[in-house]
Order: C-alpha cells, then sequence, then structure tokens
C-alpha cells in the first residue's frame, strides 16, 4: 500500500502534501513512543497516535478516491509509522 502511494505521489501535489504530513507525524510519533518510559505520558503518546492515525487516514481515503489504492487496504498503525520513517531515509 504504502509502495504505491509514494509511487502516485510523485505526480500527485496533493498526495505529496499528504505524505508529507504524514512522514512528520510518524518522525514524531515514533520519537516520543520511544522515548516513554512506563505510564509518563501516555496520555500524550495516545494523542499523538491519534493524531497520526487521522493524518495517514486522509492520505488513504484521498488514494482510494484516486484509485491509486483498493478500498480494502488495511494497516498496523504501529507498523506504517516504522515504514514511513524507514521509507523517507533509505539504507
Amino acid at each position: 500500500m504504502l509502495n504505491a502511494i509514494q509511487q502516485a505521489s510523485k505526480s500527485d501535489n496533493q498526495l505529496a502534501r499528504l505524505l508529507s504530513d504524514a512522514s512528520e507525524y510518524a518522525h514524531i510519533y515514533l520519537l516520543a513512543r520511544q522515548r516513554q518510559k512506563g505510564c509518563d505520558g501516555m496520555g500524550e503518546l495516545a494523542t499523538m497516535k491519534e493524531e497520526f492515525r487521522a493524518v495517514v487516514d486522509k492520505m488513504i481515503q484521498y488514494s482510494q478516491e484516486k484509485k491509486y489504492i483498493s478500498q480494502d487496504a488495511l494497516y498496523d498503525i504501529d507498523s506504517l509509522a516504522g515504514e514511513i520513517v524507514k521509507g523517507q531515509h533509505p539504507s
């Protein structure tokens, strides 16, 4: 799913902006998740996760409307965050 979105974003400026937003949220969310200790900050982390999910949902909905991806696109938010960040910095 993410590969199709990344490819389509090369020729779709709106999708490129949505992917850029998702990337920013993914970086912030993953950094916060790594720095979290015990139960401290659980509310803030949950809020960041929901904000990231909202941005991703908007990107997926747009991609589905444009038929870049299928309607049955399922994802795990934590895995997707890692894939987005990894895709921005290929090894």
